[in-house]
């Protein structure tokens, strides 16, 4: 919120006497794309065979909007480039035309160790969208964590199977 007196200047440009900002915490979010190849293995559909999808991944930060007039980040709770960098690096380039497999689907992991320079992620749990959204939370919470000093968090990861399925992985659904 922006307080103070108004007054109209030259050209009838709005100006500011004497201004307040008050810092409330917000929230931005980031979205990124990935392919991916995967498997439920004990689904009673067609997701038990070897399948893709387009995923997206969103994720959600709140902080306080940093108010630092030299910074390049001044009334910006974090510069989107540097949350989309950290993901990147920590999630989406490791997935990306990966398959992703769970480490008890053996045949499957057995089959793509037999694919010279295959990428492969082998999972400790079932590629689901529920458990990726769980693990890339798990896997960002601390790199984002406080990364400007302005009480930085990870609150949401959403991951899209498809435009119309996703799942998030919220703090308030973690212990602790």
């Amino acid at each position: 919120m922006v307080s103070g007196a108004a007054g109209e200047g030259k050209a009838g440009l709005l100006q500011f006497a004497a201004f307040q900002l008050i810092t409330d915490p917000m929230q931005i979010t980031r979205r990124l794309e990935f392919d991916a190849g995967h498997r439920i293995p004990n689904h009673q559909s067609q997701c038990r065979h070897m399948h893709g999808h387009r995923y997206a991944i969103e994720i959600t930060l709140s902080g306080e909007t940093i108010e630092a007039l030299e910074d390049p980040a001044n009334g910006m709770v974090m510069d989107f480039s540097e949350v989309k960098a950290l993901a990147m690096r920590h999630v989406v380039d490791l997935w990306d035309h990966a398959f992703l497999a769970w480490r008890e689907d053996r045949a499957v992991v057995a089959f793509l160790a037999t694919l010279p320079n295959h990428k492969t992620v082998v999972l400790d749990r079932v590629p689901t969208a529920e458990n990726l959204a769980r693990i890339a939370f798990e896997t960002l919470d601390s790199v984002y964590r406080d990364t400007y000093g302005n009480h930085l968090r990870l609150e949401c990861v959403r991951i899209f199977e498809t435009p119309n399925c996703w799942a998030d992985a919220h703090r308030d659904d973690r212990p602790g």
